[in-house]
């Protein structure tokens, strides 16, 4: 492959972090390859601390963009829309991430998209591809990189994880996600970052959205019992990015 225009859409988690660092070793020399980056507000501040040390890593700068209007704010999304999340899946994301990854494509015309999906989320390659968009180029899944392969990888570069892992997130994502329903998760965030669980429970309330899941029940954050559990958080995911809607195998 030679003179093509990759874009590769960095998220701040790990396995985009090595499919960016695989896709210059592969493709760099003879192509055009963009790593792009949508921040959101809500995002740990250590996120872009990570983006920092991937760009040395990979020796390429990562592009920030954000929205025209909402400028990565979910709050501001949740606010306008006068929903966070639930059926109809969150709006932060569609909008903040889905849409503008369509407006950068419009204005840049990539031959190629490369995403964070790894050698075990093969089913979520397949429904991206048939459902979004065909032109993607599997660099992890070609190499059989699994995303415990892609933590081992990072570690091995001497880069620190984002620290929404090192607490025990099972993503990189907002502090305090909207499209979790676990009061596992719920409760972690109380105790790792109180500010945020006291903002999505004032928010949520005021818009009359029931967040969490507890007991066979959808209820308010201010209703969650502080030591309410439900499965380990290893078993979760609801990574945020423009692929995050689709089902895990």
């Amino acid at each position: 492959m030679r003179d093509k225009k990759i874009v590769v859409w960095f998220s701040c988690g790990a396995a985009s972090a090595v499919a960016a660092k695989k896709t210059i070793e592969k493709y760099g020399a003879d192509n055009d390859v963009r790593i792009v980056n949508m921040p959101i507000v809500q995002e740990n501040s250590d996120n872009q601390r990570f983006a920092d040390d991937i760009e040395t890593w990979i020796g390429r700068p990562i592009e920030r963009i954000f929205h025209p209007k909402y400028k990565g704010d979910a709050v501001a999304v949740w606010e306008d829309r006068k929903y966070m999340s639930g059926v109809n899946g969150a709006p932060c994301t569609k909008i903040l991430k889905k849409d503008l990854r369509h407006i950068w494509t419009d204005e840049h015309r990539p031959d190629f998209h490369v995403l964070g999906f790894t050698a075990d989320e093969g089913k979520r390659h397949r429904l991206f591809v048939i459902s979004e968009i065909p032109n993607v180029i599997p660099v992890l899944i070609d190499e059989g990189i699994t995303k415990g392969d892609c933590f081992g990888l990072i570690k091995d570069a001497g880069i620190i994880l984002p620290l929404s892992y090192r607490d025990g997130m099972p993503n990189a994502n907002c502090d305090g996600c909207v499209k979790a329903t676990s009061p596992t998760y719920w409760n972690l965030v109380r105790v790792k970052r109180p500010n945020a669980f006291k903002e999505r429970a004032e928010q949520s309330r005021r818009l009359g959205v029931r967040l969490v899941r507890y007991k066979g029940k959808r209820i308010f954050l201010d209703e969650l019992p502080p030591d309410a559990a439900g499965r380990p958080i290893k078993d979760m995911n609801f990574e945020c990015g423009i692929f995050c809607e689709l089902p895990r195998k």
